[in-house]
């Protein structure tokens, strides 16, 4: 076989190489998609939205590559998140489990939540109130109410309390060290974040990027082979939109 013969022979295996890495080069140094699976960030994210997390918005880290193929410690060209962001960050002690919260607790902040409202740094933050309305867990219904909720810094976003009185609406006061932030999900009394053991607080080195906006969403009414459900199941007017 001429060297020729073979150079064509060996050429899909060298375009598909090439992908590959050009693919993995993407996903570890500038984007990664995410989904959302559980309704910890309602109202802001729903159950069954795709999203981009910009791997680049606070540097690299081990967890920014697929597996931790590049072992490493800390982070190189890090920019420090900014309370308010959603990121997507590796559950500590259990590193396998990726989980999307809100940035809500900054290195040296005191955090607190006293009967629903978060408090920072001894201050409450103001929430005013938004909308109301009702929610199914498969087995009841529940009422809820929706608060603009706005961070010292001015930004505001979307939150959701089934009441003010859940395990997770009075808890101690969480310094928060260096190295380190405090977490919560939206859907303030169903979500795992910050306020419980099995997350806490989320050293920097955990953090995978900052979600960016919704490449895809669907409604979870049609399954994979029900074709002709598929254009009824997309949440169209959520293609594109910015996460705030």
């Amino acid at each position: 076989m001429s060297s020729k013969t073979k150079e064509k022979s060996f050429e899909p295996f060298r375009t598909i190489i090439i992908a590959g890495a050009l693919a993995l080069m993407f996903r570890s140094l500038l984007f990664e998609p995410f989904n959302i699976p559980s309704g910890s960030m309602i109202p802001t994210l729903k159950v069954g939205d795709y999203l981009f997390v910009s791997k680049f918005s606070y540097g690299y880290s081990r967890y920014s590559f697929p597996f931790g193929i590049v072992p490493f410690d800390g982070r190189v060209l890090a920019s420090e998140p900014e309370r308010g962001d959603v990121a997507v960050f590796r559950q500590p002690g259990n590193e396998d489990v990726a989980f999307i919260k809100r940035i809500v607790g900054l290195p040296g902040d005191d955090i607190q939540v006293k009967r629903g409202v978060l408090h920072i740094n001894g201050t409450p933050v103001k929430r005013e109130h938004d909308d109301v309305g009702t929610a199914t867990d498969g087995f009841s219904v529940m009422k809820y109410d929706d608060y603009v909720e706005t961070l010292p810094e001015g930004t505001s976003h979307s939150i959701r309390e089934m009441s003010d009185a859940g395990s997770l609406d009075n808890t101690r006061v969480y310094s928060v060290p260096e190295g380190y932030y405090f977490m919560m999900g939206d859907n303030r009394d169903n979500s795992n974040d910050s306020r419980t053991s099995s997350v806490g607080l989320v050293p920097f080195e955990n953090f995978i990027g900052k979600a960016q906006f919704l490449f895809f969403s669907h409604n979870g009414s049609a399954r994979l082979w029900e074709i002709w459900k598929w254009p009824f199941a997309i949440r169209y007017s959520r293609l594109g939109d910015g996460i705030h």
